[in-house]
């Protein structure tokens, strides 16, 4: 009896909670019903903004093999195109977004006038600009170079050079360049440690700069007043660190000048730079000329001399060896040059070029059957410098070409020789430049000295 009573008491329960749901209107079917009318639907996207033109049409799905399905247009990206350009534009198409366009937004701050601008992290402007500015290709087509330290900054604005954007890690540093010759050039303030990054020197100071590649015509050169009438022309040197010290022995000398032959490396390779110390800015140097452009670029009248690395201190016994040894040749007009090899002392007649080389001499191919014009001999400590002057110094490995010993018989030029010591080898040809340089401008002082001695009695006796 008390089960049935359980029973009725359950079944009134749940009648009762059916009566009271039917009497608010819903169900709990309805319920969740309602709640999944109120979700939106999942957004497609797709990978261009026009859907109507890039939506591709679902393909039915079907299992009869004969039925064929439809594919729909193909679609070709726009990168694609891009990626066949040349290197070169690439380059200074990366060159200009990175001026112009950042990768993120820089704080502006100032500096007297100036108005610099603070990098945050993220920003690539400074290693994209770097490794740009190292590539010869990039400095030829594009004009532009990197300087880095502050004397050689210093040093291209005062010759007058243009520069494009700086990077400098502290205000200091900033504040040691001529802030007045800095108004059209862009100032970003980076961190140390970026910097230290990409710079070429051991111990960085914490400045680098890019500049447009300067024309030597139009650069002020300081030292014109002590220079004197000596011109260099490098020929085929293709050693960064000895160009570099020529360069620098060059403008220490006072030259006129400084003529490069195309066989030479380029004169704003980081270590020419470094070798150089500000050499490019205090005297003119004309890089990848052709002879017939150098002999354009040299005064009139002028002597051009070769240097030769043949010690020349006992040339009688090299005339009497030369005499015993007629029928031995030279291998090739090489061997005429500052080369690093030892010469064959018994077999190089140093008296003259011989005009006729034999045709099994032991040649290259671009030196066979060379004929060379007869060029005199002379000590570098003897009377050479008498007129304005031209001297060819040529690279270690190649010597001095052809073309430059013509140009000397020409000119009524020497080969000098620099006595060394038995049993040594010949001389590095920086400095072999560095003793023939200041030998020159010692005679060249001289008769200059003299010239304006006689001057001066020439107008006392007209005076008197």
């Amino acid at each position: 009896m008390a089960a049935y009573i359980r029973g009725v008491i359950c079944l009134l329960s749940v009648e009762r909670n059916a009566l009271l749901m039917r009497g608010s209107g819903f169900t709990v079917e309805s319920k969740r019903y309602v709640r999944g009318l109120r979700r939106k639907p999942v957004k497609v996207l797709f990978p261009d903004r026009n859907t109507e033109k890039n939506a591709r049409p679902p393909e039915p799905h079907t299992s009869d093999p004969g039925i064929k399905r439809e594919r729909g247009p193909k679609i070709t990206s726009v990168s694609s195109k891009k990626a066949d350009d040349s290197v070169t534009t690439k380059s200074s198409r990366d060159f200009r977004s990175a001026l112009e366009h950042p990768n993120v937004t820089a704080s502006k701050d100032k500096l007297g006038d100036l108005r610099y601008e603070r990098a945050f992290p993220g920003d690539k402007r400074l290693s994209r600009l770097v490794s740009i500015a190292r590539s010869r290709t990039f400095r030829e087509h594009q004009g532009k170079i990197l300087l880095e330290g502050r004397r050689l900054i210093c040093d291209a604005l005062e010759a007058g050079a243009s520069p494009q954007i700086v990077f400098f890690s502290t205000v200091e540093r900033l504040s040691e360049l001529p802030l007045d010759k800095l108004k059209r050039a862009t100032l970003v303030k980076v961190k140390f440690e970026d910097i230290k990054m990409w710079s070429d020197l051991v111990a960085p100071q914490g400045v680098i700069a890019i500049f447009s590649r300067p024309d030597p015509s139009r650069l002020k050169f300081p030292q014109t007043a002590h220079s004197v009438p000596l011109s260099l022309i490098c020929d085929n040197i293709r050693d960064p660190g000895n160009l570099g010290t020529i360069l620098r022995c060059a403008a220490a000398a006072g030259c006129h000048d400084v003529l490069l032959t195309k066989g030479c490396v380029d004169t704003w390779e980081p270590k020419v730079l470094r070798a150089a110390m500000g050499a490019h800015f205090h005297l003119p140097i004309y890089p990848s000329l052709g002879w017939d452009d150098i002999e354009k670029h040299l005064p009139k009248p002028v002597t051009v001399h070769v240097a030769d690395n043949s010690c020349g201190s006992d040339r009688a016994a090299e005339a009497a060896d030369a005499q015993v040894n007629a029928s031995c040749k030279p291998s090739k007009a090489s061997d005429y040059g500052w080369v690093s090899t030892k010469p064959n002392n018994k077999n190089m007649h140093y008296e003259e070029y011989n005009s006729d080389l034999d045709s099994d001499s032991d040649s290259d191919g671009e030196d066979a059957g060379l004929s060379l014009p007869r060029v005199d001999t002379k000590l570098y400590h003897e009377n050479w410098a008498q007129s304005p002057t031209a001297l060819v110094i040529g690279g270690e490995t190649h010597g001095l070409s052809p073309e430059s010993v013509e140009l000397a018989a020409k000119t009524a030029g020497h080969r000098l020789f620099i006595p060394v010591v038995p049993e040594v080898d010949s001389l590095n040809s920086a400095m072999a430049a560095s003793i023939l340089l200041f030998e020159g401008r010692k005679q060249l002082l001289k008769l200059m000295a003299t010239s304006e001695r006689k001057g001066k009695r020439q107008v006392k006796q007209q005076s008197s």
